[in-house]
């Protein structure tokens, strides 16, 4: 077992909590994930979103299509990639969401003894 929960599980846990939301396409998810974790001084790094998005697609959690982005496609061509539940999906993310939170609970418990024993 990991000495604290690796980040790539961390983000791919936000990731499937975006896509629950219907914010569905890479570059959307990472400026959110940014602006919310701005406070606690961490950026994620933009190559660990596309690769979390990459494995949650290889393990059959997601599924990716292409559209245009914006309503006038006679004006807007930039495609974009948006991330859907596949239709065994959303029960592999429960999975996947209850496999992490086990994680987190042993991660909050080592940090507060550290905080605890420390300070």
């Amino acid at each position: 077992m990991a000495f604290m929960i690796a980040q790539r599980a961390y983000i791919k846990l936000f990731l499937i909590t975006k896509v629950e939301q219907r914010r569905g396409y890479g570059y959307q998810m990472l400026e959110e994930l940014k602006q919310e974790f701005a406070p606690f001084g961490y950026v994620p790094p933009q190559s660990e979103i596309y690769r979390a998005l990459h494995e949650l697609v290889q393990e059959g959690v997601l599924f990716r299509t292409k559209q245009l982005k914006g309503s006038d496609p006679s004006v807007d061509f930039q495609e974009i990639v948006l991330y859907q539940f596949t239709d065994d999906g959303t029960e592999k993310a429960e999975l996947y969401k209850k496999q992490v939170k086990s994680d987190l609970d042993r991660c909050i418990g080592m940090l507060n003894k550290a905080v605890r024993d420390n300070y």
